[in-house]
């Protein structure tokens, strides 16, 4: 078993190993300020390319919902998340998936708000500042089937609000998948903590 780091957030003590570390520690923690006065608290919160959950551990402890679904489709990501839930005693309000984007998330789930860090380049280069499966999604492969599959998910009235980065997408990279998905742009706004992170909120498409 990995000997993992502890972060805390609130009274979670969430663990990880450096590998896993891809930005949600850091902007991430940007999800306090912004989620509150646009959504507020929600039952059921999933995170997208969750890593080690340092984004949905830290609204849990923080009050930002009730329960958590987390998924990864690295299985140290996942081993990380699963022993910060043994760690915490958090059996009853967690669940961990381990998942290629949303094709083995179980049908019986329903989230209200879906967050999420996912790679933010749409390349299969090799990048120097970190490892391909956080930072690459080639051909923005991902993020097609993430918006053309989240919906299933969704209860009419929930948000899905990702973190991208500027210097490599726009919105209108991801305008059509999100249309074709049945979702419609809320808004888009930066990121507090750091300028080249911007937020990207979408909701299902009003029948």
């Amino acid at each position: 078993m990995a000997e993992f780091e502890i972060v805390t957030y609130g009274n979670i003590s969430v663990s990880y190993v450096d590998e896993l570390v891809g930005g949600g520690e850091r902007y991430g923690q940007d999800y306090l300020r912004y989620l509150p006065p646009h959504v507020g608290k929600v039952d059921r919160l999933f995170e997208w390319c969750a890593g080690p959950g340092f984004i949905g551990f830290s609204l849990l402890a923080h009050g930002l919902c009730d329960t958590l679904c987390l998924a990864d489709v690295n299985e140290a990501a996942v081993d990380a998340c699963r022993d910060t839930v043994r760690r915490n005693r958090l059996e009853d309000r967690v669940d961990v998936y381990l998942s290629d984007g949303l094709q083995d998330i179980p049908t019986t789930e329903v989230w209200d708000l879906v967050v999420g860090n996912p790679p933010h380049w749409g390349t299969d280069e090799d990048l120097p500042w970190g490892p391909v499966l956080i930072c690459n999604d080639p051909e923005w492969s991902l993020h097609r089937d993430f918006y053309s599959n989240v919906g299933r998910f969704l209860k009419p009235s929930s948000n899905v609000i990702v973190q991208e980065n500027k210097d490599h997408s726009s919105t209108e990279d991801f305008a059509a998948m999100i249309e074709k998905g049945g979702l419609r742009v809320v808004e888009t706004s930066e990121c507090a903590v750091d300028d080249h992170i911007y937020y990207v909120w979408t909701e299902p498409e009003k029948a």
